[in-house]
């Protein structure tokens, strides 16, 4: 019973963290213009999908949205599919387009956070996981015969 009740309570953890963090990391990442262009291309490249595929393949918006983020994120579950030849060839070069940009912009988040992350073990005086080499170590090696 205690297992189960601490499993909740990571899990809560994590369910409240994780936005958190991901949050922070996209204001970071918002300060740099290059990471505001690659959000820009991923939104443009969305709705480039969503609008093509509402008017090629007559889908809801809604349909189109989703049809183009899963694709995008290669979940592909197969519940929607082009039927048209034109549908199914624009669908080939936006998933070679548009995966590309969702892995960089992903990147982009990851390095973001990490920034965030050694910004604030700095600020609060915490050092890095790799220990330091001790003081003695060093001056062993600077006193070494370099032969």
């Amino acid at each position: 019973m205690i297992g189960f009740v601490l499993a909740l309570i990571l899990l809560a953890l994590a369910v409240a963290l994780v936005p958190l963090r991901f949050s922070r990391a996209m204001r970071r990442g918002m300060r740099d213009p290059d990471f505001r262009s690659l959000c820009a291309l991923a939104v443009l490249t969305l709705a480039a999908g969503t609008i093509f595929y509402r008017e090629a393949e007559g889908w809801s918006v809604l349909d189109s949205f989703y049809f183009s983020a899963i694709t995008l994120a290669t979940v592909g579950y197969g519940d929607l599919a082009p039927t048209i030849p034109g549908g199914k060839l624009f669908t080939v070069f936006y998933v070679f387009a548009g995966v590309g940009i969702i892995i960089a912009l992903v990147q982009a988040v990851a390095q973001a956070s990490v920034e965030q992350r050694e910004e604030s073990r700095t600020l609060f005086g915490r050092r890095s996981r790799a220990p330091e080499p001790r003081m003695d170590d060093r001056h062993n090696r600077e006193n070494e015969d370099p032969e």
